[in-house]
């Protein structure tokens, strides 16, 4: 049986977004701060290369933190460098570019920030790797060949559990829903049948009817 035409547009995006490198460009005015946030899952070697255009007495500072704040990298007046880890769980993360600029400063150019985010394998360097443990080079290929059939293994897993819990997600509301409507009408018949009674026990003690 062959592929369909989903399956293969899954797996290729799951190949684009584990194998390969996510980069971007913009430019930074005085005294503002950018963020770029990144969604990653649980396991995952994130690698960040930037560089900043130098501005006369002008300072950016580089910030990375997750969902709760913790600090990852932090860089005071960065111009040119790289940051690492590895996320423990499935979070986002968010990479932030400020700039500082001394008081009484009318300066209006703005700095040009260039920045390379690099996932799972396309992360790992394997030239060092074959190095360490002295493998040959259809070796390393291989074992960056078996890396990259295990993080897109692991991505599946990842999109099946997610649809699985969206799916259990939807059930649980719709049985939610239905008991509330179902409550919501049997109040309403409930508060009817005693507006009934009421209305004709009133309209007895008036004796307006038998």
């Amino acid at each position: 049986m062959g592929w369909s035409s989903l399956n293969v547009g899954v797996l290729l995006c799951v190949l684009l977004h584990e194998y390969g490198v996510h980069g971007i460009s913009f430019y930074l005015p005085p005294r503002a701060r950018k963020c770029l946030r990144e969604e990653i899952r649980r396991d995952v070697l994130i690698m960040g290369q930037y560089e900043v255009s130098e501005v006369q007495d002008v300072v950016t500072n580089l910030k990375v933190t997750d969902s709760a704040e913790h600090t990852l990298y932090k860089k005071d007046e960065a111009q040119k460098g790289r940051f690492a880890f590895s996320t423990e769980n499935f979070d986002e993360f968010d990479i932030c570019f400020e700039s500082v600029v001394p008081a009484g400063f009318k300066g209006v150019t703005e700095q040009l920030v260039v920045l390379n985010i690099k996932h799972g394998t396309e992360a790992k360097n394997y030239e060092k790797i074959g190095k360490a443990e002295k493998l040959k080079p259809l070796e390393v290929k291989l074992r960056q060949m078996e890396d990259l059939s295990e993080s897109i293994v692991k991505e599946l897993v990842y999109m099946k559990r997610n649809a699985e819990h969206r799916s259990d997600t939807n059930e649980s509301t719709g049985s939610r829903v239905f008991g509330f409507s179902l409550l919501s009408m049997l109040c309403l018949v409930s508060l009817a049948v005693w507006q009934v009674l009421y209305l004709r026990r009133f309209f007895k003690s008036k004796r307006l009817i038998e």
